[in-house]
């Protein structure tokens, strides 16, 4: 029959190459693992490389009374106190040992005076802790994982995509792919899987994220029987290109910022300073020259507003924005050329100078930036235990940013790549570790599984005149991004879980043309069932959070509501019916020692 198709076996198959996809494979394979990491582009395309700032790790070489606690602090302050502190800890010790790790396997960082790894300041973080390559340091850590993870010999399947997690019983068994150059099927045999698959941008009309990123990882987890998490908690990074429309939304990295760049209204004047939370006020100065004084005096936590976490930064300009002071393509200005010189700025910012250079023929070195906020990074996914990134589904874990609970409420900049690192490697020893501990007892793969998953593969092919699977993606961004977007309100995202309701009704009769040889519409299609199952669960989860608080921003409930909203998670679930449930589970305690280094924040 059609659904005809190729088998391969693992003890471990890693979903996602980007940094927690790779690092999970490669602690995997050295557990004696035999381990698969599967693609949905080529290797080397992850969205990792978008991360340009660098690695958050407490290392103290600019100065040295940073150190865990402090780090975790910042986190969980970040977070909004919403954070699983099991994992901020571990993130925030076990940071540092994985950068001199990556340096071990060949990564070159940018260095001090005295040769030790240079670290820069970022939003939110006390002192100046990011270990950092210029400002691609993503793309670095991206090539030292990726040598490494070949040097292993571990298999990688390139331009392949996962559709469904397959199950003997309550187990994961493998996964159900096809590969995009020829749209052949192929089983992988599993008894661990683990998800690396990144986040749910392009749900939205504006954002940094790259076409990969359709919620494949947390749609996987939800039909699988795995629990999301904090999903109503989306990241607008403050700084994405605006001009011109063919590169809106991408990226401007918070180096920018962090090097001494600050943002302008069209009357010239730094608004930030307007924004500024009352607590922050009395040793925040009141000009340009003061505040770079009170800059460069980071050892008692004086930073410029600019650097304030990214929900804070993003929430004042939009309403600069709003209120008329925009730039004039809609956005703000984003100045470093007055505050430093050519050379720094080519030498601490290259791949920004060339970016802005080559795509909107501005020159950074000599006129501001236009920028606006751009859809960027969840801080919602799959509930996992912290130590052994497992899901409560038996086989199934999840690291990076497909994975909850990590950053709270709001993600702090810096910690994404050490959050890649740390949990890849944690999923990757236990995914192994669950194999290994299985024996002879595998779980097996149905063959009705199989047919199940390649009938609903084929569906777009079998159905003539229906639906366009562009048209349904452009309405979903258009939803998305009016309804769900920074500012939310009660009756918008009713309609937003309305639209998505008739959309998801109309995509099961989505028709697509050719064969499946290279076929963009075939793969947008089946694409479109996992951002519409996840943009569900966001709005869902949007709507039932009464509150403002990190990412979550409600217009009609502006306060942030400690007592109550404050000490739970939002967790959303797979019905039996196959429709979306919503429940509340409290948030898991400190213990009295971490909750010391807390006290007075909210």
């Amino acid at each position: 029959m059609s659904a005809s198709h190729e088998r391969r076996s693992y003890d471990v198959v890693v979903i996602g190459a980007g940094g927690s996809g790779l690092r999970a494979a490669i602690a995997a394979h050295e557990a004696g693992a035999r381990t698969a990491v599967v693609c949905k582009s080529l290797l080397g395309k992850a969205h990792t490389v978008m991360a340009e700032g660098g690695i958050a790790a407490a290392m103290g070489n600019l100065y040295p009374e940073d150190n865990w606690k402090v780090h975790f602090r910042d986190t969980m302050r970040g977070g909004k106190l919403l954070n699983h502190w099991r994992m901020a800890e571990l993130h925030a010790k076990e940071a540092p040992e994985r950068v001199w790790e990556l340096e071990s396997w060949g990564a070159l960082f940018d260095r001090t005076a005295d040769g030790l790894i240079s670290q820069r300041d970022f939003g939110g973080h006390r002192y100046a802790r990011l270990a950092h390559v210029g400002d691609r340091t993503g793309l670095e850590m991206i090539r030292t994982l990726q040598q490494r993870t070949v040097s292993l010999g571990i298999d990688v399947l390139m331009e392949c995509t996962v559709t469904d997690l397959l199950r003997d019983g309550d187990r994961i068994a493998g996964a159900f792919a096809y590969w995009r150059e020829s749209g052949r099927f192929v089983v992988l045999e599993a008894p661990a899987v683990v998800l690396a698959t990144g986040g749910i941008g392009k749900s939205w009309k504006v954002t940094s994220n790259s076409w990969e990123y359709t919620g494949d990882g947390h749609a996987l987890a939800l039909r699988a029987g795995a629990a999301l998490l904090n999903m109503e908690f989306v990241q607008f990074h403050p700084t994405g290109m605006v001009w011109p429309p063919s590169v809106r939304g991408i990226l401007v990295t918070e180096s920018v910022r962090g090097d001494g760049g600050v943002l302008r209204n069209s009357e010239g004047r730094r608004f930030m300073f307007d924004y500024i939370p009352e607590f922050f006020k009395a040793e925040t100065a009141d000009s340009e020259a003061e505040a770079d004084r009170w800059y460069d005096d980071k050892r008692n936590n004086r930073r410029p507003p600019e650097l304030l976490p990214r929900d804070e930064v993003a929430r004042a300009i939009n309403n600069e924005i709003k209120e008329g002071r925009g730039s004039p393509h809609g956005g703000v200005f984003l100045d470093i050329a007055s505050r430093r010189s050519p050379d720094y700025v080519r030498k601490r910012l290259p791949s920004m100078y060339h970016q802005f250079k080559e795509l909107a023929e501005v020159d950074i070195t000599a006129e501001p930036m236009e920028i606006g906020p751009t859809c960027h990074y969840v801080m919602g996914g799959v509930e996992v235990d912290p130590d052994t990134a497992a899901s409560r589904v038996p086989g199934l874990y999840a690291a990076g940013e497909v994975a909850g609970g990590m950053h709270g409420a709001n993600r702090l900049g810096g910690n994404s790549l050490g959050d890649l690192l740390v949990f890849g490697k944690r999923a990757g020893e236990a995914a192994a570790a669950h194999a290994s501990a299985l024996g002879s007892a595998r779980p097996a793969v149905a063959d009705a599984e199989v047919d199940a998953a390649a009938l609903g593969a084929l569906a777009p092919f079998d159905t003539e005149g229906g639906e366009n699977p562009y048209s349904i993606h452009h309405e979903l961004q258009e939803a998305m991004q009016d309804l769900v977007g920074i500012i939310r309100r009660e009756h918008e995202m009713q309609i937003a879980l309305k639209t998505i309701h008739d959309l998801s009704e109309r995509s099961k009769t989505v028709s697509v043309e050719g064969n499946r040889q290279y076929n963009p519409g075939w793969n947008l299609a089946l694409d479109l069932r996992n951002m519409l199952l996840v943009s569900e669960a966001v709005a869902l989860a949007a709507l039932e959070r009464k509150e403002s608080r990190g990412g979550h921003t409600r217009d009609d409930y502006p306060m942030t509501d400690h007592d109550f909203w404050g000490k739970r998670n939002v967790i959303v679930e797979q019905l039996p019916d196959g429709g979306l449930g919503i429940r509340h589970q409290p948030l898991p305690e400190p213990p009295p020692e971490l909750a010391e280094l807390l006290e007075g924040d909210h």
